[in-house]
């Protein structure tokens, strides 16, 4: 028997395509998704927590409001979307209700994963809902995205949503059985890929367009969004999912191309803050904080001694020692405000100052990289 392709995984984000979900008359394929609902409540009594990006709002809403089934206008598709998302939402609160787990319903424009407070407010929700044993479902907003600024597909979208929470492996459900070297409708030659270790021109070249009239994307919004997650150290697997079972065929060894990481979480998260974010303002530390850094601490309040620049949660911030020289930067847990309010005091009374719904530390040290180096000494508790 071939190894189970989820069983590394603890946290997956799983893509649900629109012709998956939904037939082509626009009618719910509801046994198939109370089979895919049987294999998601599978993954999460085996420990793993799981969010799910849903494709099928306009599919959905189309066949309700007896709309064309190949062209519809921006204005139709968002009449649709609005319709549609109630239906979405009401399928998989029934199917995975019927295994006792909750759903929460949570609408994305692209706005939120690329404004940091929007993104942080976002990530803080679906990491709360899995906290308390829900499953996310997670759409593109389309009863208000226009063309200009939604993200077009949910290939791109789910691998955003995955990155920002960190998940370790992408699942993208289609009706292929991941890459081949050629699209095999039309290439009797193509041949398939289990593993690919970077994405390359050659690989980019591989991909082929949208093969069903409900998908927006194709092989190449996968090959776009592998080349996003595995950038930020997530893994992704591209399987068939038109079968019954489609996960738990996946856990028996069926067939798939997998996309390995470029480099560890740990390691994208500190490439990124020290290579795209602009720092927002500078904290200065005591040498007894300086040395704890070293060690890989947190950035404690009490260690502080000065705070310079206005900052928000989230912004990139420098870490200077005694003599002004930058030692780390990492991402603020307190605004610039904050800071300077509890800049020297013990943990115990920056709680009792901000509340204990705040977090004590002013940079988490899964936040921090020292200057210097941007790989990471220690995993992430």
């Amino acid at each position: 028997m071939r190894a189970n392709a989820l069983a590394p995984y603890k946290r997956l984000t799983i893509k649900i395509g629109s012709a998956l979900l939904v037939d082509k008359q626009g009618q719910l394929r509801k046994q198939w998704l109370g089979e895919l609902a049987a294999d998601i409540t599978a993954l999460k009594r085996a420990g793993c927590e799981v969010v799910i990006v849903s494709s099928g709002a306009i599919a959905l809403g189309r066949g309700l409001l007896d709309l064309s089934a190949v062209a519809l206008t921006l204005e139709q598709s968002q009449a649709a979307a609005s319709v549609g998302q109630i239906a979405l939402s009401q399928a998989w609160a029934e199917a995975l209700g019927n295994h006792g787990i909750v759903t929460g319903q949570i609408l994305i424009t692209p706005n939120i994963t690329e404004e940091r407070r929007y993104y942080l407010n976002a990530r803080t929700t679906i990491a709360t809902l899995l906290g308390l044993g829900a499953i996310p479902i997670i759409n593109e907003n389309d009863s208000v995205a226009t063309a200009e600024i939604r993200y077009g597909d949910n290939d791109r979208l789910s691998a955003r949503v995955a990155t920002m929470i960190e998940a370790d492996c992408l699942v993208l459900l289609s009706d292929i059985d991941g890459l081949y070297t050629a699209p095999p409708a039309t290439n009797s030659d193509a041949r398939h890929l289990p593993e690919i270790h970077a994405i390359t021109p050659a690989i980019e070249a591989m991909a082929g367009g949208a093969a069903s009239h409900l998908s927006r994307g194709g092989m190449t919004t996968k090959v776009e969004a592998g080349k996003i997650a595995t950038q930020a150290g997530t893994a992704m697997i591209i399987a068939k999912g038109t079968d019954s079972h489609p996960l738990r065929a996946l856990a028996e060894g069926g067939r798939h191309t997998l996309f390995h990481p470029a480099h560890s979480r740990a390691q994208a998260r500190k490439r990124w803050i020290m290579g795209t974010l602009a720092v927002a303002g500078t904290v200065q530390v005591d040498a007894g904080a300086a040395r704890a850094l070293q060690t890989g601490k947190s950035l404690l309040p009490v260690g502080v001694t000065k705070v310079s620049g206005e900052f928000g949660r989230g912004d990139a911030i420098g870490v200077n020692n005694p003599d002004g020289i930058e030692i780390a930067r990492g991402l603020a847990s307190l605004d610039s405000e904050e800071a300077r309010l509890v800049m020297g005091k013990h943990s115990d009374t920056v709680l009792e100052l901000l509340g204990t719904g705040n977090r004590a530390a002013l940079i988490h040290r899964d936040n921090l990289v020292l200057v210097g180096t941007q790989e990471d000494s220690h995993e992430p508790s």
